[in-house]
């Protein structure tokens, strides 16, 4: 899986509306669909990591986009999106737009001087229809430049509710409930009950980084957690030890892992989508993972051979890692977000589409993804799981995050605290590990 893939979700992890703004807009440059704006360009460019069916799902979202507008939309999607982009923004080879995966390298973009500040139209509808923290993703100076896409959710624990049932055990509702339940699951089977990979075709340690992530919102709350981002609060303060050690009293634990694979060593050779086949076919009973782990169980067997079926009552589902407290619901993900080369009138209708419910709706519909945007249509989802992910990303009282590691400086975030996460369960201990990962912010 392409890095850029891990930052879909599913959140981790957009809310617009210019439903009227946008079709208006589009109604008047084209009036009755097919020659485009005059004064326009006829094709609009847009490259991304998005790559594969869902490249081609992103282009049929365009499709009566097109028709209204008679504007042509084409994503070619890049494997190499986020090692190439900057150069060919810098060599005047920009598309038109960009589908950026992380704030980091939006904010990379923005700094060649390149990208444009988003539309006033685009801003007023991110203000409308998203949290102020998805509009801040996208904000650097205090100059507005790229609105959220789709979305992640993360903090996902995947299970087997059938297996549950026989166990007769229930979904957690606190941090100390679940690990209650996998004590309980261990008694009753004599196995370990959490697998794990924190191998990746790009760089391994980020699902590890993920977990930390999970631990220090729940934890600390979001105050500390923005604070840490900052770089305010160090990996050597005692609020986040607290997270490695609550992490470490599974991942690091023998009698807890690598259920199916190994030790808690072979939490590193093992690819983070492995974990998928494992939960379907009843040989590892709890995971920690993203929303976008969905996606894998389309390519598995279950114990019977078939391909599991992903439902509260199916093969396999999630539900969110609970907090210290019931009913606190602090969640992180991810997500892309939209950035424009040029202010051609064709590629700021482009920009407005994106920006609106209609897109979001058109694009879910679709399958396999979620939005964020607190006017697209939930129950357009392609199952039971995503519609309930996207309901608690729209949902006000969520409190919601973006994936630290994506927001810190690269030299940490995909640097030494993914390194970092690979020496912990290696064997290093915590308070080297944090040291190491706090030194990043040297290089």
């Amino acid at each position: 899986m392409a890095l850029s893939q891990r930052y879909r979700l599913l959140a981790p992890l957009a809310l617009v509306s210019v439903a009227a703004i946008a079709l208006t807009g589009c109604a008047e440059a084209a009036p009755g669909g097919g020659s485009g704006d005059s004064d326009g360009k006829s094709t609009v460019r847009i490259s991304g990591g998005i790559t594969g069916i869902e490249a081609d799902d992103l282009n049929k979202s365009f499709e009566s986009f097109e028709k209204d507008t008679g504007i042509k939309v084409e994503y070619t999607g890049d494997k190499g999106f986020e090692g190439n982009i900057v150069t060919k923004v810098t060599g005047g080879d920009a598309p038109d737009i960009a589908i950026v995966p992380q704030p980091g390298l939006l904010k990379t973009l923005v700094e060649t001087g390149k990208v444009q500040a988003a539309p006033d139209s685009v801003s007023k509808a991110v203000d409308e229809n998203w949290s102020a923290d998805w509009k801040k993703y996208g904000t650097f100076d205090d100059t507005f430049y790229a609105a959220p896409m789709l979305a992640n959710l993360k903090g996902y624990i995947w299970y087997s509710p059938s297996s549950f049932k026989e166990w007769g055990v229930e979904v957690p509702k606190t941090w100390d409930e679940m690990i209650t339940l996998t004590d309980t699951i261990r008694e009753k089977t004599g196995k370990a009950p959490w697998c794990a990979g924190f191998s990746s075709e790009a760089a391994s340690g980020w699902p590890g980084t993920d977990w930390i992530e999970d631990l220090v919102l729940r934890q600390s709350g979001p105050e500390v957690y923005d604070k840490w981002i900052d770089g305010d609060v160090k990996f050597t303060d005692p609020e986040i030890k607290k997270a490695f050690d609550a992490v470490g009293s599974i991942l690091l634990n023998p009698d807890y892992v690598n259920a199916g694979f190994g030790d808690v060593k072979s939490i590193n050779s093992t690819a983070f989508g492995d974990v998928a086949a494992k939960v379907a076919d009843g040989s590892c009973a709890l995971t920690h993972q993203a929303s976008f782990l969905s996606a894998n169980f389309l390519d598995v067997k279950n114990a019977d051979g078939k391909t599991p079926e992903v439902g509260p009552d199916g093969d396999v589902y999630a539900f969110l890692m609970p907090g210290e407290t019931e009913g606190e619901l602090q969640v992180e993900g991810g997500g892309e977000f939209v950035a424009g080369f040029n202010d051609d009138p064709s590629t700021v209708k482009v920009l407005e589409f994106m920006a609106s419910p209609e897109f979001a709706d058109a694009r879910v519909k679709l399958g396999g993804v979620l939005s964020a945007n607190k006017k697209a249509d939930s129950s357009l989802a392609s199952s039971e799981f995503l519609k309930e992910a996207m309901d608690i990303m729209q949902d006000d009282s969520t409190t919601f995050r973006f994936d630290a590691s994506d927001l810190m400086p690269s030299t940490v975030g995909s640097g030494s605290f993914w390194k970092g996460m690979v020496d912990w369960v290696d064997g290093k201990s915590t308070d080297e590990v944090l040291s190491n990962i706090q030194a990043g912010y040297e290089n």
